[in-house]
C-alpha cells in the first residue's frame, strides 16, 4: 500500500487558503506522525485523504488509485469519540456496525467486532452502551471498529487528546501494539510532540497555514518502546528538541549548522578583509612618508650613498696573510741552508781530490 499526495491544495468557500502544494509519501506498514502549529490545517489534510472533502488542486492516489470519494480500505478514527459512536447500540454492535459494507453475515460480524474487542482490553464491555463507559474506554471502542474492519490505511486525527495523560500512554501503547500485530499503515495527526516522536516511524512538520511539509524527520528509536525507557533515551530527548523548535519557526538542525558555519566563515573573511585594509594602509602610509621625505631635499642634491667601510676588513685581512709569509720564509730559509751545506760539501770534496793528485807519492795529505 503506497499513500502520495503530489501538489495537494485546498482553498475553502470564503477564499482561506488552508493547504498550499503539498508533496507526501507514506510507504506500506509505514506509522507517520503529523504535526504542526494549531489551525495550520492537519484535520483539513487528513479529510482530504479520507475523501471526506475534494481538494481544489493536486492529487491523492492509494495504491495508484486517485480518491474521489472515501476508500473502501480506509478507516478513520476521531478526536470526538462521544460523536462518533451510536449511544443506542451496544459496544459490539458500534464495531460490528462498518462490516454491513463488507457484506458479511452478522454471525461474522459479531465476531469479528468482538475480535476486535478483545484486542483493545474490553471484551467485557460488549453488551455494554457507550454513554456507560469512560472517556478512555469510549475511544478503545472507536480504534476497535476501525481494526474490526481491516483497513489498509488508519487515519488517526488527534485521537487521545481528551483524554487524561494515563489514558492517553495506555492508548499509545495500543496504537503501536496494533500496528505490530496488523503490520497496518498509520496516519496520525497530533498536537503533542513528545507522542509524535514516542509512537512514529517518521515525523512530519507542517508550517503555518497555508500549510506545507517543512521538516520530514525518521525516527532512530528501537522498534519496542517503553513509556519511561524510551522517553529517558538521549535520542528521544533531541528528537522532541528538534521537532519542537520545528513548530514554533525555528529552523531545522541541518539548517542551524549551515547557518553557524556561513556566520564563521563570514567572520573569518571580515577578519581578513580587516588585515588586508590594515596591511593596505601601512604600505600607503609608508609610501606617502617616503614621497613628503623625497619632496624635502634641496633641488639637485644627490643622496649621499654609504659605502661600506673596508678598513676593518682589510686589517683583518693583513693579520691573515702574517703568518702564510713566516711560514714561507721558514721554509726558503730551510732551502738556503740545505743547498748551502751541500755547495760547501761539493766544493770540499773537490779540493781534497785535487790536492792528492798533485802530492809526491807516498806523501800523505794533511
Amino acid at each position: 500500500m503506497l499513500l502520495e499526495l503530489a501538489g495537494l491544495t485546498h482553498s475553502y468557500a470564503d477564499g482561506h487558503l488552508a493547504i498550499d502544494s503539498l508533496d507526501l509519501t507514506v510507504r506500506d506498514g509505514e506509522l507517520v506522525s503529523i504535526v504542526g502549529p494549531s489551525g495550520c490545517g492537519k484535520s483539513t489534510l487528513l479529510r482530504c485523504i479520507a475523501g471526506l472533502i475534494r481538494p481544489t488542486g493536486g492529487t491523492v492516489t492509494l495504491d495508484g488509485e486517485a480518491i474521489v470519494g472515501v476508500p473502501d480500505n480506509l478507516a478513520v478514527v476521531f478526536q470526538d469519540y462521544s460523536r462518533s459512536l451510536f449511544p443506542w447500540l451496544t459496544v459490539r454492535d458500534n464495531v460490528a456496525l462498518p462490516l454491513r459494507r463488507r457484506g458479511k453475515s452478522k454471525q461474522e460480524r459479531r465476531e469479528a467486532a468482538l475480535e476486535a474487542l478483545e484486542e483493545v482490553g474490553l471484551a467485557d464491555a460488549a453488551r455494554k452502551y457507550p454513554w456507560q463507559l469512560s472517556g478512555g474506554m469510549q475511544q478503545r471502542v472507536s480504534i476497535a471498529r476501525a481494526l474490526a474492519y481491516r483497513p489498509s490505511l488508519l487515519l488517526m486525527d488527534e485521537p487521545f487528546g481528551s483524554v487524561d495523560a494515563q489514558t492517553r500512554e495506555d492508548l499509545e501503547d495500543l496504537v503501536l501494539k496494533v500496528h505490530r500485530a496488523e503490520k497496518m499503515t498509520i496516519l496520525l495527526v497530533t498536537h503533542d510532540i513528545d507522542e509524535s516522536v514516542y509512537v512514529g516511524d517518521r515525523v512530519v512538520i507542517l508550517g503555518k497555514s497555508p500549510t506545507g511539509v517543512r521538516a520530514d524527520l525518521p525516527v532512530t528509536l528501537p522498534a519496542e518502546r517503553d513509556q519511561i525507557e524510551t522517553r529517558g533515551l538521549p535520542e528521544f530527548v533531541r528528537l522532541r528538541a528538534e521537532v519542537g523548535r520545528l513548530v514554533r519557526g525555528g529552523a531545522t538542525e541541518a539548517d542551524a549548522k549551515s547557518d553557524a558555519k556561513t556566520d564563521a566563515d563570514t567572520e573569518a573573511d571580515t577578519e581578513a578583509d580587516a588585515a588586508d585594509k590594515a596591511e593596505d594602509k601601512a604600505e600607503d602610509k609608508a609610501e606617502d612618508k617616503a614621497e613628503d621625505k623625497a619632496e624635502s631635499k634641496p633641488e639637485g642634491k644627490a643622496d649621499v650613498v654609504k659605502k661600506p667601510d673596508t678598513t676593518k676588513t682589510s686589517i683583518a685581512a693583513a693579520a691573515a696573510k702574517k703568518p702564510a709569509a713566516k711560514k714561507a720564509e721558514q721554509a726558503t730559509g730551510e732551502t738556503d741552508a740545505k743547498t748551502t751545506g751541500e755547495t760547501t760539501a761539493t766544493t770540499t770534496g773537490k779540493d781534497e781530490a785535487v790536492a792528492a793528485k798533485a802530492a809526491p807519492s807516498g806523501d800523505k795529505p794533511a
